[in-house]
Formats: structure tokens, C-alpha cells, sequence
């Protein structure tokens, strides 16, 4: 079954490959089209590094983006009645039948409600279920073969790579979830400073169909048309990627789909969100993971970057810190030297990847939805503003984090994190002492009157170093 469905690969991208009528975009783009929604994807992707692939390729692979052939008339119509148990002219008002969105995985049409409110509805296409489990199979069929014939294959763990994109493209074929991630990232983003999240109509969602607020919006790359509307272009990229990574460093719950078809920018300069179904999440650990990482790296501290690697378990325990801080730096110094214009972290993160062999890096299955999206974001601004410094936009947005973490307000942060805890036990402490008082065994009422005691002076110290920080926060704020 494995040899049947990689020559059904092969086979694909050779009959695109020898039509010669075609240009070379446009048969990739066939191509990808003809293999489903997870190349699709993976298209997209390669749509937005115009430093990476040739323009005409890029051009062409852009139509993945928004542009993938609808599904017809009927089939939409059966699908509104399945999700609602009755004809969609009963659920709106009115309902346009030609899609104004078709990609990988569903369709968006606009509508109105009952009650007059124009809203957007995204409807599941009907069998993308087995479709991509069709296509998840393939993956692992070639992670299987590269795992099995190249050691540094397996270094690279494939198939915990597919098993993790399992998990998240599952969760695009569930609208509710996604209803639930545009609720949230809506939440974070409340003041619409930067980001316009549309409100989700809980009423109309199901599983298959999600209904949400229309968004009167422009397509981030409609260059034209932003330069039209006299809307600050050099700052649209910067915005961007500050709401990448307040996502990732302030929220730990980011877009991870970040394609020009995903993104409208709103006739006020703002940028307005759509498509939740990619949503990635990363730990405590794994923001000051990356957090040390991006500051070292942007102040060339090849040390930092190098521990913070063997202490994070990404290579070997007995790996020589010298010798990796000396690979780190080969890579990144002649890069460093050139004017900040012509810096790709893209283009870095792929050489430090080949270096990283010798090493025996490990890659981590969960960063590698991030990978994929600061890719997309340092594409995306690289589109709209050629001069883009993403050192410069992004390390003050670090560095707040940095402070915030560790400083008073981090301390106060992990004080109201541990409150209720102190509350719930410190009610519990008369009747414990009360069960001590009363045990008739001498060595349990000894040993449990030392505990008791080595409690209270834990408690003694912990109350003593608040006061102290207190006090010296107090006191930089009288004389400040």
C-alpha cells in the first residue's frame, strides 16, 4: 500500500513536470492542487519566500492561497441542510451561492442574518475528512522511507513531525474549535490596536459551517490597492511582525497560518484575522527557550545560543559548547556583516539546520508549526516592505517580555498565580495541628510537629522576602 501511494506521487508530479504547455508555476501549482490539501498547504508556504523561490513560481503558487477550484452549488446547499436540519433559506436571510473564498478545506460565502447582520459562513468541504487522511498516509509513508534508508533522516524524527501535523489539521476539520480559537485570540487582542478579529455567532456554528462577523478588508498583498488608500506600507510590516510575536511571547497562542490569503488589512491600516483552524500553542519552557534564543542571536552571543541548545536536551549532554558556539558562529557573522536590509532569518535558520548535523540536533516536533509561520511572517513583510529589519522590530518586543518576566511585575504575576493556593491551605492548618495535638503516637507527634515547624519557617521566609521586595519597590518609587 505504501509503494502504491508514493508512486501515485511520483507519477503526479511527473505528468505535470513533462507538460510543456504550461509554464513551470503553473504545473507545480497543478500539481499540488492534484495531490490535496495538505500539499496544498505546503504550496502555500513556499508562496510567500519570493527570496527562496522564483517569482514566477511564487506568483503562480499564490492562487493556492484563496483560489483553489470551489466545490459546486449542490453540494453547498446539502451541506447547510445536514449542518441545520432544515434549508438554509429557513437559517438567513440571504445567502450568496458563489463562494468569495475556496481553499484546501472549505469555503467562504457571505449571508445575512434574521436579524440583518452581514456575516461570513465557512463551510467544511464535503469528504475532506477522508481526503485528508488520504494525504496524512502519504506523509507518513515517506517519513517512513526516510527514516528507514537515512540515519540523518531519523535524526530528524518525520514521523513525530507528521504525527504532530495530524493533530493539527484534525483540528481544522472541527469549525467549533476553530470558532473557539478566533473567540481567544479575539480576547487577547481586545483594544484592536493592531489586530481586527471578527466575532464569532455561536447560534449558527456547528461542527461543519462557522458563522462570523463579515470583515470589509483588502488582501494583504494587494500592494495597489494599500498604496491607493495611502496606508503606511513600511508600518503594516512592522505590525506584523510585532503581532507575531506578542502572540508568541505575551499570549503563547499564535496564528500559525499566516499566508496572504488568510490576512485583510482593514481601510484604517489595521490588520483584520481570518481562518482560526491553525492555531499553535507553546509552554512556559518553550517561550524561554526561544526567548533566550532570538535575544542571543540577535546580539550575536554564539555562547548563549549554544547552551541554551544543550540545556534545552536539543543535542547531546556531552555535546562540546566550544564547538557548537564555533558552528553558530560560521554560520551567522558573514551574515551579520551585511547591511540589516539583506538579512534573511529564513535563509539563516536553513544554514544553521545544516550545520546543526553534526551535532546531532534533535528537531522538536512542537516548535515546528512556528518555524513554518515566522517563515510565512518574514515573507509576508519582506513583500511589503523590502527593507524590512526584523532584528530591530522584533528584539524591543523581547526584551519587555524579558523585563515583564523577571521583574516586579513577573514576581507579582507568580504571587497572583499562587494566591489561591495559600488560600486554600492556609484555612486546612487548625485542623491539622489539631490532628497532631490529638495523635497518641509519640513518633508521628514528633515527626509531625517537625514538619510543622519546617513549614511555618518556609512560611516565615516567604512572607519575610515579600516584605523585602515590597519594601524595596516602595522605596525605588518614592526616590525614583
Amino acid at each position: 500500500m505504501r509503494i502504491f501511494r508514493l508512486i501515485r506521487i511520483l507519477s503526479t508530479l511527473l505528468r505535470h513536470r513533462v507538460d510543456g504547455s504550461r509554464s513551470r508555476g503553473e504545473r507545480m501549482r497543478r500539481a499540488f492542487e492534484s495531490l490535496g490539501p495538505v500539499f496544498v498547504k505546503f504550496g502555500q508556504l513556499l508562496s510567500v519566500r519570493p527570496d527562496l523561490i522564483p517569482e514566477d513560481i511564487t506568483t503562480e503558487l499564490a492562487k493556492l492561497q484563496d483560489n483553489v477550484p470551489p466545490f459546486p452549488e449542490d453540494q453547498v446547499t446539502a451541506a447547510l441542510a445536514r449542518a441545520y436540519g432544515k434549508p438554509h433559506s429557513e437559517v438567513f436571510r440571504t445567502f450568496d451561492m458563489k463562494p468569495v473564498a475556496s481553499a484546501s478545506v472549505a469555503q467562504v460565502h457571505f449571508a445575512t442574518l434574521p436579524d440583518g447582520r452581514e456575516v461570513a459562513v465557512k463551510i467544511l468541504r464535503p469528504g475532506i475528512d477522508r481526503t485528508i487522511a488520504k494525504d496524512v498516509s502519504l506523509l507518513y509513508n515517506a517519513a517512513w522511507l526516510v527514516e528507514t534508508f537515512s540515519a540523518d533522516g531519523r535524526r530528524l524524527r518525520p514521523r513525530e513531525v507528521v504525527r504532530e501535523f495530524e493533530h493539527i489539521i484534525g483540528d481544522e476539520l472541527d469549525l467549533v474549535r476553530e470558532a473557539a480559537n478566533a473567540s481567544q485570540l479575539r480576547r487577547n487582542f481586545a483594544d484592536a490596536r493592531l489586530l481586527i478579529v471578527p466575532e464569532v455567532y455561536w447560534d449558527w456554528c456547528n461542527r461543519d459551517v462557522m458563522v462570523m462577523e463579515r470583515i470589509d478588508g483588502i488582501a494583504v498583498n494587494d500592494v495597489a490597492e494599500l498604496n491607493r488608500l495611502n496606508i503606511d506600507i513600511p508600518k503594516l510590516a512592522r505590525d506584523g511582525v510585532e503581532i507575531f510575536f506578542t502572540q508568541v511571547f505575551r499570549d503563547g497562542f499564535f496564528h500559525a497560518d499566516m499566508h496572504p490569503g488568510n490576512i485583510l488589512v482593514a481601510r484604517d491600516g489595521r490588520y483584520c484575522g481570518v481562518d482560526f483552524g491553525i492555531m499553535g500553542t507553546l509552554s512556559d519552557a518553550d517561550k524561554n527557550y526561544l526567548a533566550l534564543n532570538f535575544m542571543a542571536f540577535f546580539q550575536r552571543d554564539y555562547h548563549k545560543v549554544a547552551v541554551a541548545h544543550v540545556e534545552a536536551g536539543w543535542v547531546p549532554r556531552d555535546t562540546r559548547v566550544d564547538e557548537l558556539e564555533s558552528a553558530v558562529r560560521s554560520v551567522c557573522e558573514p551574515i551579520f556583516d551585511r547591511p540589516l536590509k539583506e538579512i534573511y532569518f529564513g535563509k539563516v535558520l536553513m544554514r544553521l539546520f545544516e550545520v546543526s548535523r553534526r551535532f546531532n540536533v534533535q528537531v522538536q516536533p512542537q516548535l515546528v508549526l512556528l518555524q513554518k509561520t515566522l517563515l510565512q511572517v518574514e515573507g509576508l513583510g519582506r513583500q511589503l516592505d523590502p527593507s524590512l529589519d526584523l532584528r530591530r522590530t522584533a528584539q524591543p518586543i523581547l526584551e519587555r517580555w524579558a523585563n515583564d518576566q523577571a521583574g516586579p511585575a513577573g514576581f507579582m504575576k507568580q504571587m497572583r498565580d499562587e494566591a489561591p493556593l495559600w488560600a486554600k491551605s492556609l484555612p486546612q492548618l487548625p485542623r491539622l495541628v489539631h490532628r497532631v495535638l490529638t495523635d497518641d503516637t509519640p513518633q508521628r507527634l514528633e515527626a509531625a510537629l517537625v514538619k510543622l515547624e519546617a513549614a511555618q519557617r518556609r512560611q516565615t521566609w516567604i512572607l519575610l522576602a515579600i516584605a523585602v521586595v515590597l519594601g524595596a519597590m516602595v522605596v525605588a518609587y518614592l526616590f525614583r
